[in-house]
């Protein structure tokens, strides 16, 4: 049986890919040097040639805070047609079993801590990346949707904030820890004495390492039959200043850290309720501070291997 994994090569998609293969399970991994899922005629064709049993659905535009508040339109028009596009292939394809990937940013902002899946749509969203938020939303309906009208065993996740090998480092537009450790990396190589970063420091997230979630994704492919989304998180949480020494320490960065105060924060507080995931037997595995060392090593890879 084959699974294909739509967005393969991003950072949730290639780790998805990389678990897949050390089980021994026939995996295609599909980004955009393959299709253009934008395009619904190259998305059909491209499913309906391989015709996988299982589908991970991790294609999508993603970004950090800034670029979702500059370009509303991208995140929500693109998104909403790379993953109508790839589901409406998927039921032509006749695919048995589908895995959405939405995102925690669409829970409430100010929704009651933890965050459980029935809190979904019981509040406003944070302004800042609601575009982001409405579309993954839509996924989730839409996958609903298709179990309730055909009868199909599609499911939705919901990671909380992933990190790991893969992610995308550009401070312009990548999610904060990838783009700190960007920043303090550069600031340690080039002997910076002051490093100034957006807000305050304040909000509080989790961070999943990537690996980690991609064994839950495949274990709710295998075991998780409901049609409400199931939270995949660490149940542990770390303000943005408490992220920004570590990456600073694990970086070899020596200088000051300076915080701006008046730029956005985001979302005050966001940790996922795991209750459903960790009756399946699931729970993360790596450290905060194991995963950010292993993915700062990676990078100082990359950088050196582009020199």
């Amino acid at each position: 049986m084959t699974n294909v994994v739509a967005g393969g090569y991003g950072l949730a998609g290639s780790s998805i890919v990389r678990s897949l293969e050390k089980s021994k399970k026939a995996v295609v991994p599909l980004g955009r040097r393959d299709v253009d899922f934008t395009n619904r005629e190259e998305t059909f064709s491209a499913l309906k040639v391989i015709r996988p049993n299982t589908l991970y659905v991790a294609a999508a535009k993603v970004g950090g805070i800034k670029a979702n508040n500059a370009l509303p339109v991208d995140f929500l028009s693109l998104n909403l047609q790379i993953q109508t596009n790839i589901l409406d292939a998927a039921y032509e394809a006749k695919v048995n079993r589908v895995v959405f990937l939405a995102s925690s940013c669409i829970y409430p902002k100010f929704g009651q801590q933890p965050l459980k899946e029935e809190y979904l749509m019981t509040g406003p969203l944070e302004p800042t990346n609601s575009a982001y938020a409405m579309a993954k939303l839509a996924g989730i309906e839409l996958v609903k949707s298709y179990r309730k009208q055909f009868g199909l065993d599609w499911i939705s996740v919901i990671p909380s904030n992933l990190y790991g090998p893969g992610d995308n480092f550009n401070p312009k537009n990548g999610h904060v820890l990838a783009s700190l450790i960007h920043r303090f990396s550069k600031a340690a190589q080039e002997g910076v004495n002051e490093l100034q970063l957006l807000g305050d420091g304040s909000p509080k997230r989790e961070f999943l390492y990537v690996d980690d979630f991609a064994s839950a994704v495949i274990l709710c492919a295998d075991k998780y039959k409901s049609d409400s989304p199931i939270n995949i998180g660490t149940n542990a949480e770390t303000t943005i200043q408490e992220l920004a020494e570590i990456i600073s320490k694990l970086s070899g960065y020596k200088g000051k850290i300076n915080w701006d105060g008046n730029e956005m924060n985001g979302t005050p507080r966001k940790l996922l309720d795991i209750s459903k995931i960790s009756l399946l037997g699931w729970t993360p595995r790596t450290k905060l501070e194991d995963g950010i060392r292993k993915t700062i090593t990676w990078y100082s890879k990359l950088v050196g291997d582009v020199k």
